[in-house]
């Protein structure tokens, strides 16, 4: 099982240990003894983990709130003991069964930062500065490009004990989201944030400034639809700057979302500060309306792996056998006993009632030939006829 653990910052545990397997239950024993149920095995993850199902590419389980539980493989129901089989005519049957086989995955966890707002814009637009104007967070500044090569976080403190998460994410260019530069490996943080804003150099000139906004636009739009509808601000920064405060007035006229500022001279950035925090309490509000049922304040999400039922049982050729194929019918067989002749007997017979004597034979099987059920193979017998 993972658990959404707010303590866990990095996927880093999972990196030089891949596997990972839960303990076995032991088995019963004599005076009508049960046997000891296996221990859950519990891995704690960031909050902010996606879990893939590798074989099946597809996504399990999103788990962005604290506490919420995924069950990645469930155990194995256990067997029954020979005392369940006694009847009022076979009163001491020596046949029991094995405990069912656990399941087993492969999966790919994948970690998205958890932020209220995500700053974009080209390398060296000013993203870490803003960031440390706005909140208390001391990244790496430098005037080169890439400067930041990991996403920063920072929290920024409102009226009335309100914060605001900020994550300054390292700077785009293009074909970013085709893996170029930086590219997706921090375009996905942003699919967390409720709101983006756009950090600009406006020092560049009103021209370069356009085009920057223009291709952080798409690179944005090229990831995903979510990050193409995202509600934004537009920082146009450097307007300490003569060329950037001439750049940054004609730009604004232009754009009603954009707010001219200095991130150095933390001119302007308590006003971008008041209209974020707007549109991140508007974003929660229709989070919080269409939030699923279970996912309100002080409830789990717990996500349960439900395996998929094969249906009806498939007989196909393999080599130089034939394997039956059917998931109830691959439990079945992994319960049983095959050193008890008592117990095989009775897998026979459920078998035959089944349908699988019958499928075999329709498919072409005949007496001598090897039969593969799960694990296990059988010669196959053809039923003398009365």
């Amino acid at each position: 099982m993972l658990v959404a653990d707010p303590q866990a910052s990095t996927l880093g545990a999972f990196r030089d240990r891949r596997r990972f397997r839960a303990e076995s239950g032991r088995a019963g024993a004599g005076a009508l003894k049960a046997g000891r149920a296996g221990a859950d095995l519990v891995l704690e993850v960031p909050v902010g983990t996606v879990v893939r199902d590798l074989d099946e590419d597809r996504v399990l389980a999103d788990l962005a709130v604290a506490g919420e539980r995924m069950v990645v493989a469930r155990a194995g129901r256990g067997g029954r003991g020979n005392a369940r089989f006694a009847t009022s005519v076979h009163q001491a049957p020596r046949i029991g069964e094995m405990g069912e086989p656990g399941q087993h995955r492969r999966i790919e966890l994948e970690l998205k930062l958890i932020a209220d707002v995500g700053l974009v814009g080209l390398p060296n637009a000013g993203k870490s500065t803003l960031l440390a104007a706005l909140t208390a967070a001391r990244p790496k500044i430098a005037a080169y490009p890439f400067t930041t090569l990991e996403p920063n976080l920072g929290v920024a403190e409102l009226d009335g004990g309100r914060t605001l998460v900020f994550a300054d994410v390292p700077g785009l260019i293009e074909g970013a989201h085709l893996g170029a530069g930086l590219g997706i490996d921090f375009l996905r943080h942003l699919e967390r944030t409720r709101v983006l804003v756009h950090v600009v150099d406006a020092s560049a000139g009103e021209e370069a400034a356009r085009e920057a906004l223009a291709a952080v636009r798409a690179e944005l739009h090229s990831f995903s639809e979510v990050l193409a509808g995202r509600e934004g601000l537009v920082a146009l920064n450097k307007v300490d700057v003569p060329e950037g405060r001439a750049a940054a007035a004609a730009l604004a006229a232009a754009e009603p979302a954009a707010l001219p500022i200095s991130a150095a001279g933390r001119e302007g950035v308590e006003e971008l500060l008041g209209r974020v925090a707007s549109l991140v309490v508007e974003a929660r509000r229709e989070a919080a309306v269409t939030a699923p049922p279970g996912s309100a304040s002080g409830e789990h999400r717990v996500y349960r792996h439900r395996p998929r039922r094969l249906g009806d049982v498939v007989v196909v050729r393999e080599d130089a056998a034939w394997r039956v194929r059917g998931e109830a019918l691959e439990r079945e067989v992994a319960m049983t006993d095959l050193n008890s002749e008592e117990a095989v007997a009775r897998l026979q017979r459920r078998l035959r009632v089944a349908g699988v004597d019958a499928a075999l034979a329709a498919a072409g099987c005949v007496e001598g030939d090897t039969v593969r059920m799960g694990r296990a193979e059988f010669t196959y017998v053809e039923e003398p006829t009365e």
